[in-house]
């Protein structure tokens, strides 16, 4: 059999695999569940609107409520629907389901992105810093992909540790230069990982993450063959180099955007893909549906946690992100030490 025969059959197995596919999760989507869910992330998004310390029914507050609640809401939207989607990438490209940009260094890199530029352009604008963040964030994602490419893995444990030994090493070189450089108080302004200072004028950028959304929604296909692993993939045909860089990418503008607008938001990428696969199974193209509704919902209760405990002060979503996500990742580490599944 010649080599182009063998081409054609892949890419003719593939065909009608990604057919039968699509018409399969045309009947999934669409259930009661989902309905319900995108109810009451609505009604979340809602009442995020009409939570806060001024009356948005008072006389004059209308213009009050324009500039500061709706670009809050709309970055929580955004912000919860991009990061849960980098998890799943994320996932995807490791075959690790213990990782997200919290765990691989990629928010930290962010950070150090963010402290380069203000150390070199002290006057540099917010899309500047955005520029250098998401820079950074994809040089440190590939240097960890690099990492993996050259360690022995006998535990998908260790693929997490990695990420989080590099992120500690970057994170702190970023606190000397922050320290060095009289930017320590802003560096751990950015890390707040808090909404309270989304407001117009500021919130625009976040934007950027929905073309990066709607790109995931375009090459969930790839992406899911990717997951099958590099011989897989090329066997079927795929430019799985291609496909990483295309992916990493996604992560580090969806990464260095949010760290510069928002914070970090840590575990969301976790715990978010881990939910709705519990429940729902690995089918990608069927899940970022899922995905997103569950990380704006996700986003949405823990700022309105954060918003309301101790009111009229507000604790950062991160705070609550991180207890939540500790929790979860725990349970997940649990769950698959129960059924045999750490050692590789």
């Amino acid at each position: 059999m010649t080599s182009t025969l063998r081409q054609d059959i892949a890419y003719t197995s593939r065909d009608v695999l990604v057919e039968d596919g699509r018409r399969l999760r045309r009947r999934r989507l669409w259930t009661p569940a989902f309905i319900i869910a995108i109810v009451i992330t609505l009604g979340l998004l809602g009442t995020s609107l009409l939570i806060g310390q001024f009356d948005v029914f008072g006389e004059g507050n209308f213009w009050m409520f324009g500039i500061t609640r709706v670009p809050r809401t709309v970055a929580l939207v955004l912000a919860g629907a991009s990061m849960a989607m980098c998890g799943v990438i994320m996932q995807l490209l490791t075959q690790n389901r213990f990782v997200e940009p919290s765990t691989t260094g990629t928010t930290e890199w962010a950070g150090l992105g963010l402290i380069l530029v203000m150390w070199l352009v002290p006057t540099a604008t917010l899309f500047e810093r955005m520029i250098g963040a998401v820079i950074m964030s994809f040089i440190g994602t590939m240097v960890f992909f690099l990492f993996l490419r050259r360690v022995s893995l006998k535990s998908s444990l260790i693929v997490p540790i990695i990420g989080i030994m590099l992120g500690a090493v970057v994170s702190s070189f970023t606190t000397y230069l922050a320290l060095m450089t009289d930017h320590l108080q802003t560096l751990g302004i950015w890390f707040q990982g808090s909404f309270t200072g989304v407001i117009q004028g500021r919130y625009e950028l976040m934007w950027i993450v929905l073309a990066v959304t709607v790109a995931v929604f375009i090459a969930a296909d790839q992406f899911t063959v990717a997951g099958l692993g590099k011989d897989m993939a090329t066997n079927v045909g795929l430019n799985y180099a291609f496909v990483l860089f295309i992916g990493t990418a996604m992560v580090a503008v969806a990464t260095g955007v949010t760290a510069t607008v928002v914070g970090t938001l840590p575990f969301l990428g976790l715990v978010v893909p881990n939910m709705v696969a519990l429940f729902r199974g690995d089918d990608l193209r069927s899940n970022l549906p899922w995905v997103c509704v569950v990380g704006i919902a996700t986003v949405t209760v823990c700022d309105l946690i954060g918003r309301t405990i101790i009111a009229p002060f507000e604790i950062p979503v991160s705070m609550v992100l991180g207890l939540v996500g500790g929790i979860v990742f725990v349970g997940l580490l649990l769950r698959q030490r129960k059924k045999g599944g750490l050692v590789t």
